[in-house]
């Protein structure tokens, strides 16, 4: 493990999910931790999406931006939220210049598949049918996200594929979670590391099914067909479960004819960007916008 993150693994949580009311409670607790961002570049604006029920966005604007991307947060699909995601959604949207659309959707276990992605969907819809208003370009749009994040947007580029919905100029998944069985080797034996392991993995894709079977929609992995896709950019830590599935889950979109950047964080775990005063976390975060801003770059 890179040095500069080891020394602040006793800081973190323990992974666990069998309690998620505490559990929000100890990643609230953990991002008011984390520096505040400069928003001094950016317009920063929570709204309503309409929807069935409404969904809250919070909206970054970078001055001068025209590409856009629906940000999904971490947490398992049982925690976070527009706050405990502020942190992120911010420096993403200054690094890359584009607008940030931040998606506060329901969580698991109170509402599960497919309520989260219902709620982005929802939101990348509205976003593409009200571009002018928002000021951005509706053929530049992508989805985004971190962890269980990332697999919602990895759902959101499959569903609107399959249902004509939206154009996705683009999907960067960063640590994705997008596959139920945990069949992979990192998945199997990765049982002691920080912040996210097996049980963890476990316990997050309990919730988030409930008593719904496992679909593509659901897990992305599950998908046998990922051809005519959105351009991915795929990033993962080598001391997380999800490591191979997205791994594995890039190499597909490659033998499909979709475009993929892959990027092996060495010596990191999920979540671990989050110190942001290693070298590693500065290149990873740093990263994230650049890849972005020339994705969405006119």
């Amino acid at each position: 493990m890179d040095p500069e993150l080891e020394a602040f693994i006793p800081m973190f949580p323990r992974a666990d999910l069998t309690d998620p009311v505490t559990e929000r409670k100890n990643l609230a607790a953990l991002v008011a931790s984390v520096p505040a961002p400069d928003t001094t570049r950016m317009d920063v604006e929570d709204r309503t999406v309409p929807a069935a029920p409404d969904v809250p966005v919070r909206i970054y604007r970078p001055h001068g931006a025209r590409g856009a991307v629906i940000w999904l947060h971490g947490g398992g699909f049982v925690m976070g939220d527009l706050d405990t995601e502020h942190p992120w959604a911010a420096r993403i949207a200054d690094g890359a210049g584009a607008v940030v659309i931040s998606v506060g959707y329901r969580l698991a276990p109170e509402n599960p598949y497919p309520a989260a992605l219902d709620d982005a969907y929802a939101v990348l819809t509205w976003a593409a049918e009200h571009a002018a208003e928002l000021g951005i370009d509706a053929e530049r749009i992508a989805v985004g996200g971190h962890s269980a994040g990332a697999g919602l947007a990895a759902a959101m580029a499959l569903r609107s594929r399959d249902q004509q919905g939206p154009a996705i100029r683009f999907q960067l998944l960063n640590q994705p979670g997008l596959d139920d069985r945990q069949e992979t080797w990192s998945a199997r034996n990765f049982t002691e590391t920080p912040w996210m392991n097996r049980d963890k993995s476990t316990a997050i894709w309990r919730h988030y099914l409930g008593s719904a079977p496992a679909t593509p929609y659901a897990a992305p992995a599950r998908a046998t067909d990922l051809s005519g896709l959105p351009p991915a950019y795929i990033a993962t830590a080598e001391l997380c479960p999800n490591r191979d599935e997205a791994l594995v889950y890039g190499m597909r979109l490659l033998q499909a004819g979709v475009s993929v950047e892959l990027h092996q964080w060495a010596g990191t775990f999920h979540g671990s960007q989050a110190i942001l005063s290693a070298e590693v976390s500065q290149r990873q975060i740093t990263e994230l916008g650049a890849v972005l801003r020339r994705a969405l770059a006119g």
